[in-house]
C-alpha cells in the first residue's frame, strides 16, 4: 500500500462514521423516570453524602476505580516530536482504546497545553480525584522524569509513564529469557544501550534492578558514547556514564553480549554484529525500521537471539503486553502507586508465561504448528488470552506484599475468573482470524469483483496480506474501479464472458459435464453455465486454479448455493452441508448453526451439524461448549420438534463423548450458567460458559443471528460453509466491506486447514 493511500485510509478511519475512537456509554438503567431519579436528582445525593463521610467510598459508588487518565502535553509524540497537545489526541485516544480492549479499563485522554513542569504537575494533581490511575504519555525527556517523580510522590493513585516503563518491562522479560537460552548471567554480560531517552534510561535502570552491573553497561546518545569525562551531562545520563575510553557504537559493540536499540534505523552494521560475543542478544527496537534489519542480522549471525518492535518478526517488544495488565492489577487492589516491586513482578510473570505451554488459540492466531520457548519465542504474544489472568494477579500480589494495596484480594481463583470474563467483550476473534490468514495467504476468487465494495475488500485483503485475490467479473468495469480506488497491484482479472477465457471455459465445461452427465448436463449446457461467474469460480477452486472462493454479495443466497453444490459438492464423509455464524458479543464469540441451509434437520442431521460446528470453534482456537437448543428442557415435551433434539444429544453422547454438549435446552438456561447449574446440575453444561448454540431448525437460527446483529449491533462472521469439498463461502446479500474481508479470511483459513489435513494424511501413509 502506498504511503499516500495509507494516509487517506487513516484519516477516513479517524473521521468516519463519527470522529474519534472512543465514547462514553451508560452502565446503569436509564429508561424510566425512576431510573433517572436514582441516577441524578434526588437519588444521587445519597452516594454523595456517603463519599463525604469517607472519601474511599468514591470507589464503591462511582467508576473512579476503573478509570485511567491518559495524559500528554504532546511534546514527544511517537516519532513526530513536539507537535502540540491537540495533535497528540489521536494517539491518546488510541491508548485509551488499548486499555479497554486488552484489560477492560476505561481510559480517558487528557491533553494539557503546557510545557512548564510545575503547571503540568499542578494540573494533573487537581484533576486526579476523578481517576483511579494516571498513565503519562509522549512527554519529552528530561521533563518526563521530573513529572513522573513528582506525581508519584504527591498522589495516592498509581502513576506510570509508559514510554519509560512499558518498553523496560517487556524488554526485561525478554532479556531474562534470552539470557537463560544463551546460558549467560545478567551480572556478567556486557550491555550496549543505543539511545538515552526516557525509555532507554528506564530500561537500563530495570536491567540493573535485576542484577546488571554498571561497569558492564555502555550507553550512547546522538553525540556518541556517554563517558564520565563528558561535560554538561544530565543526572539521568551521568548515572550510566562509562569510564571506558571509547567514543563510538562500533567500539562499544566489540565483545558485547547484549545490544539494546532505542534510537534510529540502520545504525548497526553486519561488521558490528560480527564483533559481538558468542550468542549475542540483539533487541533492535527502533520503529518502524530497527537498528539492523531482522533478515540481515540472522544472515550475519546464526547464533543471534533477536527481538524487534515489529509484529512481522518473532519476539515483538510490544508495550501492550504490559501497561493494560499492570494498571489492571494496580486498580484491582487500589494500589497507591506503581512501584519497582510491581514492575519487577510483571517482568517475572511475562518471562514465566513464555515458558508455559502455549494455548492452541495462540498457535492458530500466529499460524504456528507449536510455539515453544526458544530463540524465536522469548516473550508472549499480544493475542495470548492468558496475559490478563497472569500479569494482573502478579502485579496485585506485589502491591499487597510491598504495602501499597488498600483493598487486598483474598480469593485469587475468583479474581482470575473475573479477569477472564473481562477479556470476552472485544474483537479478539477477528484479529485472530486475520492474523491466521496472513500467516499463509491463499488464492481467493472474488466472484463479484466488478462491485465496488467487493473490490475494496479484495484490495484490503491484498494490502494487508490476508489473501491473494483473483478478480472475476466484467474486466473493463474492474479496471475502471481499480483506477478509482488506486488499486494498482498486478492481480489476476478474469472475465468469464470474454474470448480471452474461452480455452479455460472449454476445459472447465468438459470437466463439469463429465461430473454431471448423469444429472442431465450436456456439454453445450456446461459451456453456457461456465459463462456464469459462480460456476466458473467454483470450477477454478475445484480444479486447483484457486484455493478458495467467496460470493453472494449481489445475488440471493439460494441462487449462489446451487452452483456451489453442483460444482463443489459435499465432502465424502458428510451427509449434510451446513453453515455457522460467529457472533462477536459482550460475552465473547458465540458460534451459531445452522443459519442458512437446512430448513428442518432430523436428529441425525443435527448431530452431524453439531460435530461440524464444534470443528469450526476448534479451528478458531476455542473449546466448544455446546447447547442443543429447543423450546423444551431435558424431556419436558414429547413433541417431535423437541424429540429430535433429544435424539441428537443421545447420538452425540454415544459417538462423541469427548464433546461438552447437552440438551434439549432453552436458550436462557443455556446462556445463564448459574440458572442452569441450579435447575439442571446433572447436565454436562452445568456451571460452564456455553459458546456454541445449535438450533433445531433454520428459521430459529436465522432469525436469532440477524436479531443479534441488528438489535445488539453484534459483529458477525459468516455464514461459514461446513461440509463442502473445498473452501467456498457465501456471504450475505449486501455484506459490508468489513464483512467481506472477514469472509475472505475465513476462506483462507479454511484452505489452510484443508492443506494441513491433507499433508498430515499423506505423512501418515
Amino acid at each position: 500500500m502506498s504511503k499516500e493511500k495509507r494516509r487517506r485510509e487513516a484519516l477516513v478511519y479517524h473521521a468516519k462514521p463519527q470522529p474519534g475512537k472512543i465514547k462514553i456509554v451508560p452502565t446503569k438503567p436509564y429508561a424510566t423516570q425512576r431510573d433517572l431519579g436514582l441516577a441524578y436528582s434526588p437519588g444521587v445525593a445519597e452516594p454523595c453524602l456517603e463519599i463525604a463521610k469517607d472519601k474511599d467510598n468514591v470507589y464503591k459508588y462511582t467508576a473512579k476505580g476503573n478509570i485511567v487518565a491518559v495524559i500528554s502535553n504532546g511534546t514527544a509524540v511517537l516519532g513526530l516530536g513536539d507537535i502540540g497537545p491537540e495533535a497528540s489526541k489521536p494517539v491518546m485516544e488510541g491508548k485509551s482504546l488499548l486499555f479497554k480492549i486488552f484489560a477492560d479499563i476505561d481510559g480517558i485522554d487528557i491533553e494539557v497545553d503546557t510545557k512548564d513542569v510545575d503547571k503540568f504537575v499542578e494540573t494533573v494533581k487537581m484533576i486526579a480525584p476523578t481517576f483511579g490511575g494516571i498513565n503519562l504519555e509522549d512527554i519529552k525527556a528530561p521533563e518526563a522524569f521530573e513529572i513522573e517523580r513528582r506525581l508519584k510522590e504527591e498522589l495516592d493513585i498509581p502513576v506510570m509513564h509508559d514510554d519509560q516503563h512499558g518498553t523496560a518491562i517487556i524488554s526485561a522479560a525478554a532479556l531474562l529469557n534470552a539470557l537463560e537460552i544463551t546460558k549467560k548471567k545478567i551480572e556478567d554480560v556486557r550491555i550496549v544501550i543505543s539511545g538515552a531517552g526516557a525509555a532507554a534510561v528506564s530500561c537500563t535502570k530495570l536491567y540493573k534492578a535485576f542484577g546488571a552491573s554498571s561497569k558492564n553497561i555502555v550507553m550512547l546518545d546522538s553525540k556518541g558514547v556517554i563517558r564520565s569525562d563528558r561535560e554538561n551531562l544530565s543526572g539521568e545520563k551521568l548515572e550510566f556514564a562509562t569510564d571506558r575510553k571509547i567514543d563510538t557504537l562500533e567500539e562499544a559493540m566489540v565483545d558485547a553480549d547484549v545490544f539494546v536499540g532505542l534510537s534510529i534505523a540502520n545504525i548497526v552494521s553486519p561488521e558490528m554484529l560480527l564483533s559481538m560475543a558468542k550468542n549475542p542478544i540483539v533487541f533492535a527496537m527502533a520503529n518502524p525500521d530497527p537498528e539492523i534489519a531482522y533478515d540481515i542480522a540472522y544472515k550475519t549471525r546464526e547464533d543471534i537471539v533477536m527481538a524487534t518492535g515489529r509484529s512481522d518478526h518473532p519476539n515483538q517488544v510490544n508495550n501492550v503486553l504490559g501497561f493494560p495488565f499492570i494498571f489492571r492489577g494496580a486498580l484491582d487492589v487500589r494500589a497507591t502507586k506503581i512501584n519497582e516491586e510491581m514492575k519487577m513482578a510483571a517482568v517475572k510473570a511475562l518471562a514465566e508465561l513464555a515458558k508455559a505451554p502455549v494455548p492452541e488459540q495462540v498457535n492458530i492466531a500466529y499460524g504456528e504448528t507449536r510455539l515453544a520457548f526458544g530463540k524465536d519465542y522469548i516473550i508472549p504474544k499480544p493475542f495470548d488470552p492468558r496475559l490478563i489472568s497472569e500479569i494482573p494477579p502478579a502485579v496485585a500480589k506485589a502491591a499487597m506484599e510491598s504495602g501499597v494495596a488498600k483493598m487486598p484480594i483474598e480469593d485469587w481463583e475468583k479474581y482470575k475468573e473475573e479477569l477472564m470474563q473481562r477479556s470476552g467483550n472485544d474483537n479478539k476473534v477477528v484479529r485472530l482470524l486475520h492474523n491466521r490468514a496472513k500467516s499463509n495467504p491463499k488464492r481467493i476468487v472474488f466472484a463479484e469483483a466488478d462491485h465496488l465494495d467487493v473490490l475494496k475488500a479484495a484490495q484490503i485483503c491484498y494490502d494487508e496480506g490476508i489473501a491473494i485475490p483473483i478478480l472475476l467479473g466484467r474486466k473493463e468495469v474492474i479496471l475502471e474501479l481499480k483506477k478509482e480506488l488506486e488499486f494498482d497491484a498486478d492481480v489476476l482479472i478474469i472475465d468469464p464472458n470474454s474470448d480471452e477465457s474461452n480455452e479455460t471455459k472449454d476445459k472447465y465445461s468438459i470437466k463439469y459435464c463429465e461430473s454431471r452427465n448423469r444429472s442431465g448436463v450436456s456439454l453445450y449446457g456446461a459451456r453456457i453455465k461456465m459463462r456464469e461467474r459462480n460456476y466458473f469460480g467454483a470450477m477454478m477452486v475445484r480444479e486447483g486454479d484457486a484455493d478458495g472462493m467467496i460470493s453472494g454479495y449481489s445475488r440471493a443466497y439460494p441462487t449462489v448455493v446451487k452452483p456451489i453444490f453442483e460444482v463443489i459438492g459435499k465432502a465424502s464423509d458428510v451427509k449434510k452441508v451446513a453453515t455457522v455464524n460467529i457472533m462477536i458479543t459482550d460475552r465473547g464469540p458465540l458460534f451459531l448453526s445452522d443459519t442458512a441451509i437446512n430448513i428442518d434437520p432430523s436428529g441425525e442431521e443435527l448431530a452431524e451439524i453439531a460435530r461440524m460446528t464444534a470443528n469450526v470453534a476448534k479451528t478458531f482456537g476455542f473449546q466448544p461448549v455446546m447447547a442443543m437448543l429447543s423450546y423444551a428442557n431435558f424431556g419436558s415435551s414429547n413433541h417431535p420438534h423437541a424429540a429430535k433434539v433429544k435424539q441428537a444429544v443421545k447420538i452425540l453422547h454415544e459417538s462423541n463423548p469427548e464433546l461438552v454438549v447437552d440438551g434439549e435446552v432453552q436458550i436462557d438456561f443455556a446462556l445463564n450458567k448459574e440458572l442452569h447449574q441450579s435447575k439442571f446440575p446433572f447436565s454436562k453444561l452445568a456451571g460452564k460458559n456455553v459458546n456454541t448454540l445449535v438450533f433445531p431448525n433454520l428459521e430459529s437460527a436465522n432469525i436469532t443471528y440477524k436479531l443479534l446483529k441488528e438489535l445488539n449491533k453484534s459483529d458477525s462472521i459468516g455464514p461459514i460453509m461446513v461440509g463442502l469439498r473445498k473452501a467456498v463461502h457465501i456471504m450475505q446479500l449486501g455484506a459490508s466491506v468489513d464483512e467481506i474481508v472477514n469472509m475472505s479470511a475465513v476462506a483462507v483459513v479454511d484452505a489452510q486447514e484443508r492443506e494441513r489435513r491433507k499433508k498430515a494424511k499423506s505423512e501418515v501413509k
